[in-house]
């Protein structure tokens, strides 16, 4: 039976250009005539779309399914032969990119803004960089056709397309069964239910199916377990960022109920936070203890460990482990392709950044739920190793730095400021790069009395070792001559105004002693701060006596 292909005449829309993270912007935005068909179209226009086989997926965020029924029109009018979509349009995107390689697929559309707040008013996205493409569009195809039921599992035909509904945990859970000792993590949470209690925090983002099917229905864990785990198109009308500030849900309960393990995980399911009573795990200090202890999850015990990374920002906590292990280690720019590279050659199996994100190469995307799991694994294996003390996140914490020291590490996001202010602050450090006029500076912290001295004021860019490719302009660095560094960072993921983040890194070594490495992160890194706002003018460019969020 034949189809008819309909040609829709179109016009190219300005702005339509992708971030590392995708093409973010308002629902409203999207909702335009033409407007998401045409970025849909570009997609198809720049892949082999021909025969092929896509995954779709997402966070289930406002305006997905929809979405998902735009791409099985210029899909099917494109030539792909089958979609892949998880049922009612959510697939995490670590659970996507797993999809994409068992079932051997050529690639996947994520309709997700990740951490983003969702509903009519605020953000969607599309996951697939194809920016020249939708400057010079004219037309796209579709083919007419009755919408699909995403609800049901199953395989149905979408004109000459193929479109198979899949239970959108089942090969997720499967994949994680292959990589983490299960039998070790239920019988210690089962051993020690009374002293040992777990809460997960799904945010209302896609996440929450995941943990239900994994804490409940595998290990056992009674409901009281999982909080939020109902996917929800606008995440219930918070923000689904796993950090203290937007995961305060999972923090209230925590020090209220005295639980000894908490996490979260964000919209689409990529980044992770632990948290246990009193016990915040920075991503930098997570990502190191993951290595240090990755002997002893089932994955690892079997391929090695290649090799380690981490995004430049993020604290150099796991390049100690690294020097200790005699491992190879990298520092590269933000965003998970850099790390993506290094897998594909064989050269690294574990790498984080501060923004939360922890993974492996079990996939080729960050993973928040596989880091749940991993901490799970170590806790319970530790605890296998120390049968007459009860191990949890301090103790693990605590263990680290007594071997490893610590870097005190802190970031401020200031969201949604000035563009202008922004590129001039920005201006400021570039031109004390270019004149060196900050070189051995020194400045003093009013309310610590703490000298700090500049070493050098740098912009950090990054040869890339596998494929030559060089990235400029990645994130002004100051560095003092006590190996403290601040870095600032001028990003755009948001769908309004620009974003600052200020990270701040203050090492001190193990033979500082317990009390030292224990103290209040705050208080470490105060003096720290002010110079790094001194240094800068951040407070006069930005217009902002606080940040929106500090981590």
């Amino acid at each position: 039976m034949g189809y008819q292909v309909k040609e829709i005449s179109t016009k190219p829309f300005d702005g339509q250009k992708p971030g590392t993270s995708g093409l973010r912007k308002r629902v409203k935005v999207f909702q335009q005539e033409h407007y998401t068909e045409n970025f849909i179209q570009a997609i198809f226009d720049s892949i082999k779309a021909d025969g092929a086989t896509l995954v779709i997926g997402g966070d289930g965020r406002y305006f997905s399914p929809e979405t998902v029924q735009t791409i099985l029109k210029i899909g099917s009018a494109n030539g792909v032969k089958k979609f892949i979509v998880g049922k009612d349009s959510i697939l995490s995107t670590p659970a996507a990119s797993n999809i994409i390689r068992k079932y051997k697929a050529y690639g996947g559309i994520l309709l997700t803004a990740s951490h983003n707040p969702g509903g009519p008013n605020n953000d969607f996205g599309i996951k697939y960089n194809i920016y020249q493409l939708t400057k010079t569009i004219q037309k796209y195809k579709v083919i007419e056709a009755d919408p699909v039921d995403l609800s049901v599992i199953g395989k149905t035909k979408y004109g000459p397309t193929e479109v198979q509904i899949i239970d959108s945990v089942a090969d997720y859970v499967e994949l994680l069964q292959d990589i983490f000792d299960f039998q070790l993590i239920k019988d210690f949470l089962q051993n020690n239910a009374g002293s040992f209690r777990i809460l997960f925090d799904g945010l209302h983002g896609v996440t929450g199916p995941y943990a239900r099917a994994i804490l409940v229905d595998t290990l056992g864990l009674p409901e009281a377990s999982i909080q939020n785990c109902v996917a929800l198109p606008d995440f219930g009308g918070g923000h689904p960022d796993p950090n203290l500030t937007y995961a305060h849900s999972l923090v209230e309960v925590v020090e209220e109920k005295n639980i000894q393990f908490g996490a979260a995980s964000d919209g689409d399911g990529d980044r992770n936070m632990i948290y246990g009573k009193g016990a915040f795990v920075t991503p930098s200090d997570s990502v190191a203890i993951i290595a240090d202890w990755a002997h002893v999850i089932p994955y690892f015990k079997k391929g090695g460990v290649k090799g380690l990374a981490r995004s430049m920002p993020t604290s150099k906590a796991i390049d100690l482990v690294a020097q200790k292990k005699g491992l190879e280690y990298f520092e590269v720019p933000t965003g998970w392709k850099f790390f993506g590279n290094l897998m594909d050659a064989g050269r690294l199996s574990i790498c984080g950044e501060e923004s939360f994100g922890t993974g492996s190469d079990h996939i080729r995307e960050k993973d928040g739920i596989w880091a749940i799991m991993a901490w799970l694994n170590i806790i319970a294996a530790a605890n296998k190793e120390s049968p007459n003390e009860l191990i949890g996140i301090k103790e693990l914490l605590k263990k680290h730095y007594a071997v490893y020291g610590r870097s005190f590490f802190s970031r401020y996001d200031y969201e949604e400021v000035s563009s202008e202010g922004a590129n001039k602050l920005v201006a400021l450090l570039d031109g004390a790069i270019t004149s060196s006029s900050l070189a051995n500076k020194t400045y003093k912290s009013k309310s610590t009395n703490q000298d700090f001295t500049i070493a050098s004021v740098t912009n950090f860019s990054y040869t890339d070792p596998i494929d030559g490719s060089v990235s400029k302009n990645q994130g002004q660095v100051v560095l003092f001559d006590d190996g403290s560094r601040v870095v600032f960072r001028l990003s755009g993921t948001g769908s309004a105004g620009a974003t600052v983040r200020l990270y701040v890194e203050r090492y001190v070594g193990p033979e500082a002693g317990e009390k030292v490495l224990a103290g209040d992160t705050a208080e470490g890194l105060k003096g720290l701060i002010e110079v790094a706002l001194e240094i800068s003018n951040l407070k006069e460019f930005l217009g902002r006596d606080e940040p929106t969020v500090i981590t």
